[in-house]
C-alpha cells in the first residue's frame, strides 16, 4: 500500500481515535490479520519493504527491535532467507504534517495559570507539554470569554508488518500501527509503534485495537 493511501487510511479511521480522557502515554491504533502458527522451531528474517530502505543503518535498529520480540515470542532468527521458515517485512513513515487550530486559556488568566487541558498523552498545563497527540482536535476547557488562539503542527506516523511463509508466499500476519504526534522524529516514534504492534501479538485475526505504550516519563 502506497504512503498516500496509508495516510487516507487514517484519516478513515478517525472513528476509533474518540476524544476525552487523560491517559498518559503514546496511544497507538493497531489493526491486525493473523494465522501465525504456535513457535515449534520455526525461524525467520527481517526484510525492508522498501529497496530503499535496506541495508540502511536506521532500518537496521528497527529490525533489532523487532527481533527481540519475535524472539521473546519463541522464533528464532535464520542466518538467510533460504533457510528461514518466513520473511518478516517491515515498512515505517512519518507525513509531512498538518496545522492545526485552536484555542486555550490566556497566559493572563487566574495568575498566569489558566485552566489546564488535556490530550490523550496527558496534562498540557503550564510546567509539561507532551510531543504526542491522540484524537483529532483539542477538547476547550476553561473560561470562553478568556482564550487565546494558537496553531500546532500534527504529523501521521504508520508502521507496517508483514509476515509470509518463505516456501510459497503464505500470508501469516499482516498489521498496521498507527499514530498521530506533534514530532516527526521517527527515532521516537518508531519504536513506539513496534511495542504497540507488539502488544498482545499476534492478536486476534481482524481486530483494531487502541494501545496506549508507557513513555519514560509514565514508566518513572
Amino acid at each position: 500500500m502506497s504512503f498516500s493511501k496509508k495516510i487516507f487510511a487514517v484519516a478513515a479511521s478517525a472513528a476509533f481515535l474518540t476524544l476525552g480522557g487523560c491517559a498518559t502515554g503514546f496511544p497507538a491504533q493497531v489493526s491486525r490479520f493473523q494465522a501465525m502458527p504456535a513457535p515449534q522451531g520455526e525461524s525467520f528474517v527481517i526484510q525492508a519493504a522498501d529497496p530503499d530502505k535496506r541495508g540502511g543503518l536506521e532500518f537496521s535498529q528497527y529490525a533489532g527491535l523487532v527481533r527481540r520480540h519475535l524472539t521473546a515470542q519463541g522464533y528464532s532468527e535464520a542466518a538467510s532467507p533460504a533457510q528461514a521458515t518466513f520473511v518478516v517485512e517491515l515498512d515505517y513513515g512519518v507525513d509531512n504534517g498538518r496545522q492545526q487550530v485552536a484555542t486555550r486559556p490566556s497566559l493572563g488568566y487566574g495568575a498566569g495559570w489558566g485552566h489546564p487541558y488535556y490530550s490523550r498523552f496527558g496534562y498540557f498545563g503550564h510546567r509539561y507539554r507532551s510531543p504526542f497527540y491522540y484524537g483529532w482536535r483539542d477538547p476547550f476547557w476553561g473560561d470562553p470569554f478568556d482564550r487565546e488562539v494558537y496553531s500546532y503542527t500534527v504529523y501521521t506516523s504508520y508502521l507496517d508488518m508483514d509476515i509470509k511463509r518463505t516456501a510459497g508466499g503464505e500470508p501469516l500476519f499482516e498489521g498496521t500501527a498507527k499514530a498521530r504526534s506533534r514530532t516527526d522524529q521517527l527515532q521516537t516514534l518508531v519504536p513506539n509503534l513496534v511495542e504497540a504492534m507488539f502488544t498482545n501479538f499476534p492478536g486476534r485475526s481482524g481486530e483494531v485495537v487502541r494501545i496506549t505504550v508507557p513513555t519514560e516519563r509514565t514508566r518513572g
